[in-house]
């Protein structure tokens, strides 16, 4: 896990740009505080902060390797871990390849030898690569299927860059020639949806590799973008008394992805919730560990921690458990910092949580497992089972619907029943728009007075359900998160945050070979008896203890809604409002107003409120140089 940034040059005036990647790399030291290097040529520079995991005496970057003919025919940067690197090097050594270190990072150079750009076909992990093929003179990126580890690219007429975070971009932006306009339509796509949907970010010249592609350029050439992971939910059925079968696969492909995630020449833990997922990673991973350490967070305010739940977790698995509660004080102070790190804003307010959690972790340990993509890829959201209560509609004919659809536009909000008409007579295009819409349009144009009606959700959501058309229904929704919500939020937190305190997050669930398991589970063995992930539910049985098994999804609980009503960051808000210098961008008082109704409880408006909210902070430090987050990475030893 570590932060790379380089550059490849029209024409051929890489080393003019080599102080300046230097002096760029200090601002992602957090995801690298080990060592930093760099390589340059008249073709490419490249930059690297390393966090050391695996190898930590040997596989520095950047990396040179080549066959023996060729010894130094490529250069290589490399973010992220291959958690089946011992298997392909041993195929790679058979093939008459060397080796020179003991780490998976020689492994993806020797790999692209043998197998081209195809080599991304073979890796088992998560990864944004970029390799120099001194050579062909071509420049190879890739990033991992699902989207675990950045890639932020810009190119101009000088060339095109490439980073882990964006920050390092904009700080060769002058250089480059770099387009740092706002793109409006980000913005829109960002406060509709609480994230910026790939491939965008919030300046006109930065874009982001999409997960599960890779790309060619050449010098003075266009980018060229492949898609080599197309994810499929291909439901398989299942003859009935045969349910076993599939719960055993779902089972060994869990252990097996943990005992390879558990790979690492430092010490490993896990964080550990109330749900099933965090403790189900955990309990696999004590088993590869016996002085496992697991950590939590939470709040003191009732109702809104898992802390009990988790602790109680740990004492059935039998780890060392430690917690971290955050006060409120803490949480907005931390706030701007977070915006900083994320490069654009992201609208979860789990994230504050998160950071502090990380924080404590990383004083014990330098990798830890979680439970992030179950959701996703075993349909454990709450809303999947929302096409069996809607199922009913399927039998209306098209004028009766018509009608209805009609009658619900009509009825007061807060009338029983119309929502369900609302949602049972629109098409699952225009109703399921992932997990993080926060405005209507309506409520949208009350804070963004120019927002485009063909800007909406439906521009980024469209595109994706055209690959879904022969999926079920569930399938469908499934298919939808884990290209928006997912790789736009949960994944975007799960890399920036933990990062940001040095720490290397690893997500057992999001494997390839899981998903292989995965996306064979057939519609009814996933809502089945009224519940979510039924079929992982019967595959942890035996592991997950009963307390947590059949226990209700709460995500992770903030009580923004009373915090932002009350003394404890009602007043925060305010003032942040009046302070952002971004009246080109939201209707302000319109803001204000809202908050007040927040207040007063004329409507809960805190999802809406928290996503201008955060962007505000990202604006004021970003744009406005106002605010100037303290950002200060301590040198942690490197063999923790």
């Amino acid at each position: 896990m570590c932060g790379l940034l380089g550059l490849l040059t029209s024409n051929q005036t890489a080393n003019q740009y080599l102080e300046a990647v230097r002096e760029a790399l200090p601002c992602m030291r957090h995801r690298g505080p080990d060592g930093t290097d760099t390589f340059a040529n008249d073709d490419v520079v490249f930059g690297f902060n390393r966090l050391s995991i695996i190898d930590l005496a040997h596989s520095h970057q950047p990396l040179t390797w080549g066959p023996e003919e060729d010894p130094e025919r490529y250069t290589l940067t490399f973010n992220g871990e291959i958690y089946n690197y011992i298997e392909l090097r041993e195929e790679l050594k058979a093939a008459g390849l060397p080796f020179h270190t003991t780490g998976d990072t020689e492994t993806i150079a020797a790999g692209f030898h043998h197998w081209g750009e195809n080599v991304v076909d073979h890796l088992r992990g998560m990864f944004a690569f970029a390799i120099w093929d001194s050579k062909s003179r071509s420049l190879f990126l890739a990033r991992d299927q699902f989207g675990i580890k950045p890639m932020f690219i810009a190119t101009t007429e000088a060339g095109t860059a490439f980073s882990s975070e964006k920050k390092t971009l904009l700080a060769l932006a002058e250089r480059m020639g770099i387009d740092l306009s706002l793109d409006r339509r980000a913005i829109e796509h960002y406060v509709d949806l609480q994230y910026v949907p790939e491939p965008e970010t919030l300046h006109q010249g930065i874009r982001r590799l999409e997960s599960g592609c890779c790309a060619t350029v050449s010098p003075g050439g266009e980018l060229a973008v492949r898609r080599y992971f197309k994810p499929r939910f291909h439901a398989t059925p299942v003859p009935k008394g045969q349910e076993q079968d599939l719960f055993d696969r779902i089972t060994n492909v869990l252990e097996d992805s943990v005992a390879k995630h558990m790979r690492a020449d430092v010490t490993v833990g896990s964080f550990l919730s109330g749900g099933i997922d965090s403790t189900a990673i955990a309990a696999l991973a004590k088993r590869h560990n016996p002085k496992l350490l697991t950590f939590t967070t939470g709040f003191e305010r009732e109702g809104y921690s898992e802390v009990d739940v988790a602790a109680e977790s740990a004492a059935a698995i039998g780890t060392e458990h430690i917690v971290k509660i955050v006060s409120p004080e803490e949480y907005a102070d931390a706030v701007p910092k977070i915006m900083w790190y994320l490069d654009d804003p992201v609208a979860d307010p789990s994230l504050v949580p998160l950071y502090f959690v990380a924080a404590e972790a990383r004083k014990h340990v330098k990798v830890v497992l979680s439970g992030e993509g179950a959701d996703e890829l075993f349909g454990g959201y709450t809303i999947y089972k929302e096409p069996l209560s809607l199922k009913p509609f399927e039998k209306v004919p098209a004028p009766l619907l018509k009608g209805l659809r009609r009658l619900s536009a009509v009825l007061p909000d807060g009338v029983k029943g119309k929502s369900l008409l609302e949602r049972g007579t629109q098409p699952m295009e225009d109703r399921y728009y992932g997990n993080a819409r926060s405005f209507n349009f309506k409520q949208l144009n009350r804070v963004l007075p120019w927002a485009k009606p063909e800007w909406d959700h439906r521009e980024v959501t469209r595109p994706i359900y055209a690959q879904s058309t022969e999926m079920d229904p569930v399938a469908r929704m499934q298919h939808l998160d884990l290209f928006t919500w997912m790789r736009g939020d949960i994944l975007v937190k799960a890399d920036k945050i933990n990062m940001a305190n040095s720490l290397e997050l690893r997500v057992p669930f999001l494997d390839k070979e899981v998903f292989r398991v995965a996306e064979s589970i057939p519609y009814d063995l996933k809502i089945a008896h009224g519940t979510t992930k039924y079929a992982l539910r019967k595959a942890l049985e035996n592991i997950v203890p009963a307390h947590v098994l059949h226990r209700r999804k709460l995500g992770f609980p903030v009580p923004m809604r009373h915090w932002l009503a009350g003394d404890e960051l009602y007043g925060w808000a305010q003032d942040q409002i009046k302070a952002s210098q971004t009246d080109d961008i939201f209707d302000k008082p319109a803001v204000l107003e809202m908050l007040k109704e927040h207040r007063d409880g004329v409507s809960d408006h805190s999802r809406r409120l928290w996503t201008v909210l955060a962007f505000m902070i990202w604006h004021g430090i970003f744009i406005e140089d106002r605010i100037h987050p303290t950002i200060d990475t301590p040198d942690y030893p490197v063999d923790i």
